[in-house]
């Protein structure tokens, strides 16, 4: 497995810095750690350089390769509106669950580029993918949130075939989260999110 790079987007503000910062690191470092890939170490330096004069927010790209070359682009960033609600639809396209390199964030997209392909962005904001067994996995660039009335919000274990979100890291951490394992019917029935580290939760629609 050498086609492929690590990946990390990170939102930076001027006054707060890179929004969860050690969590996107850590998760660089322990996947570096277990593909084998060298430069990690450098990720941090690498990226406070590439926000030094930058007086706007920005979304902020970091990709490791095997060798340890990293390249970093930034782009501005604008966050959705506190109100903003997201059409969600569940994609044909099915995850390998004993695909553990899904675990990681990859370059390796083609599953998801097949499922946001599906439908349009005028049918749909974000598509979510089951694996073989017909579990809710992930979204194509978010991690897939339920509150079903209990307070606390469900996600799908890492087992199901997904990446280990720093945003849902997070979540569970502050135990504001827990893993569940969840099926189609079952977001029908609560209150659905999606959400990563760069925009936050979205408040989403399940669109049958």
């Amino acid at each position: 497995m050498t086609d492929f790079s690590l990946i990390e987007t990170l939102r930076y503000e001027p006054e707060a810095g890179f929004v969860r910062l050690r969590l996107h690191l850590a998760r660089l470092t322990r996947s570096a750690r277990r593909l084998g890939f060298a430069g990690a170490a450098e990720a941090e330096a690498r990226l406070f350089e590439a926000v030094r004069n930058s007086r706007g927010g920005l979304r902020v790209r970091l990709t490791l390769d095997r060798d340890g070359a990293i390249a970093v682009t930034t782009a501005p960033f604008v966050p959705l509106s506190a109100d903003a609600l997201w059409r969600v639809r569940i994609a044909s396209t099915r995850l390998d669950s004993s695909d553990r390199l899904l675990r990681m964030k990859t370059t390796r997209r083609g599953a998801y580029e097949t499922a946001r392909s599906e439908f349009s962005s005028a049918e749909a904001d974000e598509v979510v993918l089951l694996n073989e067994k017909g579990e809710i996995c992930e979204g194509t660039i978010t991690s897939i949130f339920l509150d079903d009335g209990d307070g606390i919000l469900q996600t799908p274990p890492i087992a199901c075939g997904l990446l280990a979100g720093v945003l849902r890291s997070e979540l569970i951490c502050e135990r504001r989260a827990r893993v569940a394992r969840l099926s189609a019917a079952d977001l029908r029935r609560g209150r659905l999110y999606v959400g990563n580290s760069l925009r936050g939760l979205i408040r989403a629609e399940l669109v049958v």
